[in-house]
Formats: C-alpha cells, structure tokens, sequence
C-alpha cells in the first residue's frame, strides 16, 4: 500500500467520531454535549453571515473570514445567524439584500453565502444556530407571509409607530395561510446541500440548532392557543425533516409569551423543543434609561436575575438547557460612535456571564449565552440607521448603528467576554 494512501486511510480513521458518540451537538440529561463532552459557551449574534457570506450586493467573504478568526480566537464558537429576510428590497429599516424575494423565488447569491458561512464555520468548528423567521419587520418574517396570505401589508413601525405594526402581526398566529407559506420556505432550506462542502444541511455538524424564528410572539393574549399551536407544528415539521439537529423556538421567554409563564412552560415541553431560550434587553424593556444608564445598572441587575430565576426553575421542571441568546445594554450617555466608552455595557456584561457561570458550574441549566451583537470590524457610516452600502453591524437596520455592537475595539468589553470564555472552557 501507497505511502500517501496509508497516511489519508490513518486521517479518515482517526476524524471518525467515537462510536456511540454523535458529530452533532446533542442534549442529554439536561446538558448540551458535542464530540462526546460537555458543551457550554460563549456565542454571539452574527445574524449577517449569509450576507458576508456572498459574492453578490453586501458579500464580503474577506471580512467574513476575518470576523470568523478573530471570534474563534477569542473563543466564541456559537453564532446566531439568520437564514435569509423576506420581502422587495428598498424598503427603509429592512435587511437587504433580501434571500426570499417572494414565496418561493430565492435570491441565490444569498444561498450561496449561507452555504459558503457553513463551510467556513466548519474549518473552524464553530457551530451555527439558524432561525427561519421573525416577528420583526427588519427581516420580513411574519409580515411578509401574511401580505401573501391576502392580509394586505403591514404598517411600517418607523412610519405608523409599533403598536400599529404589532397589531397587525398579531393576525400571523391564526393565519393557517402565512403558515403553509412558512412551512414551504422551511422545506425548501432544510432539503438543501451546500455546493462548497457537498453536505446535505440535515448532515452538516456546522448547524447546532435551527429555530424557528427571532422573538416569535402571539402579539395578543387571545392568540396565545393558536400561537403554541403553530410552533408546535413548526417544530414537529423540523424534527420530521431533519432528525439530526437540535430544534429550538428562538422565544424572548415569558416576555415574548404576552407575560405569561405557563404559555412558555407548555411551549418548551413539546417534545420536538430540544433546549429552552431567553432574551434579555433592560433598556427596551423599561429597566434602565438612556439618560441614566450607569445609574439604574443596579435595577437591571435585579430584574435580570429575577427574569432568569423564574426561567431556569422551568427548565429544572422540563430537564432542558437554557440559553440566554440576546441580551444587550447600551453605550454610556445613549452614544453610538466607536471608541464611546461602554462603562455600563461591561457591568451588565459582567453580571450576565457570572450568572451563566456560576449557575453551570452548580450543575445547574444554564449552558451557554449570545451576547448581542457582533459588530466586528465594521465602520459604520450613518449613525442613525443604516443604509444600502455600508457595513453590517450587530445592529439590524432599523436600529441606530452602534447601539448594541460589540466591536473589535471595544477592548474592555472584549476582555470581559475573554475571561468568561476562560470559565466556560473550564466546564467543557
């Protein structure tokens, strides 16, 4: 036998997975587990990489291998990405280039710059967790599936404010129409097979998770039987498609539930629901003030610890992981700029990661945390939102550019996350 044949047979053999040991992350006893040993982490939201990813309008696959080797080097291996928005480009506050232009037209560069990430990710073994919709206007999601579903379009937040908009949305959890137009797009992304690596989707250990979506909510109380039903039926269409990864919903908690825990106890028991998920965000919800940030810290902290108290004790019910996947705090005195100090950030940041940690090393539930978001070595241009042609940041297109990014310069919130990053490895 050739030399060169042995050494490639002694490679192949050795890449092998144990037997009994599984190439995907799995869950067992309560605990995520990936290559045969505890996984718990330290990720980011990276909900762009598809875009990166491509050669077409917004591609920029330098960058992308760069923001790749800088997160890995810090240790972050667990990105949140979307899948693709939905809708016609051109429209103020949302993600473009757009993957779905309409139900079943498929943009394919962004295609290509989905397959191209995953192949990435793997060289790298980070892993990804993919959503497929959002309740939000900044990727299309629920409003662009309702729109073809005959409900007429959504009002814009920007331009007839949010409670106009949720009112509409609020429709989505009854639409049986907007579903099937949901479960079609679901279909149609799980039977893919990247056309750099050659891996079906359902067979690639790149993927942790695919959720059904960003934040998915009821928007009403009255939606909430109709709303469980839905991703019960999402998530079982999942499971049925793709028995190898992990399913989640991509849930806020009881805050994306209309405030109601026992809607959110029942919506992680199903059965296809492998892990539980929070989001966390003080200043939107009223914890913390722009103009008093640093002051009402302590505040934040004391809801936070209460909000992820209330959660855990579900998922000690259920025997499920929890992961905290968003989470964010502003720059000091509400500024935006690179280089503003993140005093506040950095608390909250701090508070955050030694509940994750401290809680995990008890044995306790919580597995791992995203913070929001990475901004990496983007330079934003426009402030106040961002537009067509300049670089992605963690923050979505209606937000203003900086609010919650995390960027390679911001040295002192970077070395907050290196030092979790350390405590978490420690449990791996």
């Amino acid at each position: 036998m050739k030399p060169r044949l042995i050494l490639t047979l002694l490679l192949a053999a050795f890449m092998l997975p144990v037997a009994g040991q599984s190439k995907f992350v799995t869950v067992k006893d309560g605990h995520f587990v990936k290559d045969g040993k505890p996984y718990y982490y330290v990720g980011t939201n990276f909900w762009y990489g598809a875009i990166l990813g491509s050669e077409g309008q917004g591609g920029d696959r330098k960058r992308l291998r760069e923001e790749l080797d800088l997160m890995k080097s810090m240790g972050i291996d667990n990105l949140r990405i979307l899948v693709g928005s939905d809708g016609e480009r051109g429209v103020t506050t949302k993600v473009e280039p757009t993957l779905q232009v309409a139900p079943g037209v498929y943009n394919d560069t962004i295609l290509a710059g989905l397959d191209y990430l995953l192949q990435e990710m793997g060289k790298r073994d980070m892993v990804a967790v993919l959503y497929l919709n959002n309740s939000w206007e900044w990727s299309g999601g629920y409003g662009f599936y309702l729109q073809h579903a005959g409900a007429g379009i959504a009002p814009r937040p920007n331009e007839d404010g949010y409670p106009a908009f949720m009112n509409f949305v609020a429709q989505y959890a009854t639409n049986e129409k907007a579903h099937q137009l949901f479960y079609d797009y679901v279909r149609f992304i799980l039977s893919r097979t990247n056309r750099y690596t050659g891996l079906k989707y359902t067979e690639d250990p790149a993927i942790m998770s695919w959720q059904i979506g960003n934040e998915p909510r009821a928007f009403s109380r009255q939606a909430l039987p109709a709303f469980e039903k839905w991703l019960a039926e999402a998530s079982a269409l999942i499971r049925e498609l793709d028995p190898n990864h992990l399913v989640s919903i991509g849930s806020e908690g009881a805050w994306g539930c209309e405030e109601d825990y026992d809607c959110y106890e029942r919506i992680c028991t199903d059965k296809n629901v492998d892990y539980c998920n929070i989001h966390l965000w003080p200043y939107n919800w009223s914890w913390a003030r722009k103009d008093h940030l640093i002051e009402d810290l302590g505040r934040a902290k004391a809801n936070t610890k209460d909000y992820i108290d209330r959660h855990l004790a579900i998922c000690a019910r259920l025997n499920k992981p929890l992961v905290m996947e968003e989470f964010g705090y502003p720059r000091d005195d509400f500024k935006f700029s690179l280089g503003t100090p993140t005093t506040g950030r950095d608390g909250f940041y701090q508070f955050v990661f030694s509940l994750v940690a401290d809680n995990a090393e008890q044995g306790g539930y919580f597995a791992g945390c995203n913070f929001w978001g990475w901004g990496g070595l983007a330079k934003p241009k426009h402030e106040e939102q961002w537009q067509v042609g300049d670089d992605y940041t963690g923050d979505p297109a209606q937000e203003q550019q900086g609010l919650n990014s995390v960027f390679a310069g911001d040295k002192s919130t970077l070395e907050v996350i290196k030092s979790q990053v350390e405590r978490m490895n420690k449990l791996r």
